[in-house]
């Protein structure tokens, strides 16, 4: 008997054949080209082509040329991103810094743009973006080594750190900027408008980043502050100072409401009974003309006074406005329609301030403990001994409280409201932004408002390309920090050995 019969012969076992290994170069290039192909498909009708109104008929432009242009430039950036993650981010960062300083350089020196300005704008925001990832990177690579910590590790601790010193300087930038010489009527109105959403995303991430209820009808508070005091300002007399409290109280009674019947609810379901609620309060206001004068709104809302003194050029008989107060106890200063704004701006910049004060405060008591307890897990909650029936109505209560403020101050800023203004869109913003400046975190909802509310504003300039830039630096954002801008915060609570290290 063979021994060998048993075993396989060679010429009759399977051939192995070991998988090809492709270098990370080639992996890059294979990825930034499907990268350029999906843009390539997506710019076509999108960019390529353009109708312009000429006389009675309707013309087809074409824009090849941009269109290809931009192409290259987002398939160029994606492989240098690759690059970046595959250990070559000094190379990356060398030309990304040098086409970053190039492109406004020869703006300044009068080269001529014409139609591709929008075009160097996106290389321009492109370069610098990847300049400062390749910068990152290399930096938390040297930090890393250094430390013997993960380069995650490094970049928790060193964000914690910044955060503590950009507040300060958040907050002097906010008070100084209406006394700047380049502060115009246009960016005071931008910066209320900034700062209002600020307070509302502060507000939902309360419920949303402390409590981890998610509320996808927060504009429901908002609408019920800003239609009651209009409604007590109107009907009643009250003046702003006045009906501004009442919209908060009743704003969080409406969140108490809210509350009961979604106690039992988690995740989706409560998403989905939120949302339901939000367009509840839209429609009745659409509907219930007596109270609210349905689709036609709500106009003549009574502006705030300084202590009973108008922002007015001619005010009333016996009435003296502030432009004439202050002329006569300080130095002569002529009536302008931005005094008005910039009072409005410091009303909605306190405000934003007290609710930012507030919220600090309120981390620091027991009921803040237990509306993180429950955003981690409710069963270990109830375990535990804590209501999370009352917890949960006290996070609506407190978060719809903030909202309905901010409404009152939207309504006495516009003067004019209707049930338009209150729709789901509304809700959605603010909820992005609690989640791109990182849940929990009070400077990344700043950060995340000032780029969701002004960044459109700064790339104004860009006509037609202006949303495509800012979608695509939210984009770049999402990629980089998924978890958010800030989504580090100091624990509200450190124990035994994990206490801060002197």
């Amino acid at each position: 008997m063979n021994s060998t019969s048993g075993a396989p012969s060679a010429a009759s076992a399977p051939s192995l054949k070991a998988p090809v290994q492709t270098s990370p170069l080639v992996d890059s290039l294979k990825d930034a080209l499907v990268t350029g192909v999906i843009a390539l498909a997506l710019a076509i009708p999108l960019v390529g082509f353009k109708t312009v109104e000429h006389g009675s008929s309707t013309l087809l432009e074409t824009r090849f040329g941009p269109m290809f242009c931009g192409v290259a430039v987002i398939a160029v950036g994606r492989f240098a991103f690759s690059l970046i993650n595959t250990g070559h981010a000094r190379i990356v960062f060398a030309f990304a810094a040098t086409l970053a300083s190039a492109w406004p350089v020869s703006v300044l020196l009068g080269a001529s743009a014409g139609r591709w300005l929008a075009l160097g704008w996106m290389s321009w925001l492109v370069a610098l973006s990847l300049a400062l990832r390749a910068a990152y990177t290399v930096w938390a690579e040297r930090g890393a080594a250094r430390h013997q910590l993960p380069a995650s590790e490094r970049a928790k601790a060193t964000l914690q750190r910044l955060s503590v010193y950009l507040a300060p300087v958040l907050i002097v930038a906010a008070v100084a900027m209406p006394m700047l010489p380049l502060a115009d009527q246009r960016w005071v109105d931008l910066g209320i408008l900034v700062l209002t959403y600020i307070m509302l995303g502060w507000g939902l991430n309360v419920v949303v980043g402390l409590a981890g209820l998610l509320d996808l009808g927060y504009v429901a508070f908002y609408a019920i502050g800003a239609y009651s005091f209009a409604i007590f300002a109107k009907s009643f007399g009250l003046n702003f100072w006045e009906a501004l409290p009442i919209a908060g109280l009743l704003a969080a009674s409406f969140g108490v409401l809210l509350g009961f019947p979604v106690l039992r609810l988690r995740g989706d379901y409560l998403a989905i009974v939120t949302l339901g609620f939000g367009e509840i309060v839209r429609v009745v206001l659409l509907n219930w003309s007596e109270l609210s004068n349905g689709p036609k709104g709500m106009g003549d809302i009574p502006r705030p006074s300084f202590f009973g003194m108008p922002f007015s050029a001619t005010p009333p008989a016996g009435v003296t406005s502030f432009h004439l107060w202050f002329s006569q106890h300080f130095w002569e200063v002529s009536f302008s329609p931005i005094q008005r704004a910039i009072y409005l701006y410091y009303i909605i910049l306190a405000l934003a301030l007290l609710t930012n004060w507030f919220t600090l405060r309120i981390r620091k008591l027991p009921i803040s403990l237990a509306w993180e307890a429950l955003r981690e897990d409710e069963i270990a909650c109830r375990a535990l001994g804590i209501n999370p029936t009352s917890t949960k109505l006290t996070a609506f209560a407190t978060g719809a409280m903030f909202g309905g403020v901010a409404g009152a101050f939207f309504a006495t800023r516009q003067g004019f409201i209707s049930p338009e203004s209150f729709n789901f869109m509304e809700s959605a913003i603010i909820l992005a932004i609690v989640v791109l400046g990182g849940m929990g975190s009070q400077i990344g909802v700043v950060i995340a408002s000032i780029l969701l509310i002004g960044g459109p504003e700064w790339f104004r300039d860009l006509e037609s390309y202006r949303m495509l830039a800012f979608g695509a630096l939210m984009v770049l954002i999402m990629i980089w920090r998924p978890q958010g801008l800030l989504a580090f915060r100091e624990p509200t609570i450190r124990m035994g050995s994990a206490a801060r290290p002197p």
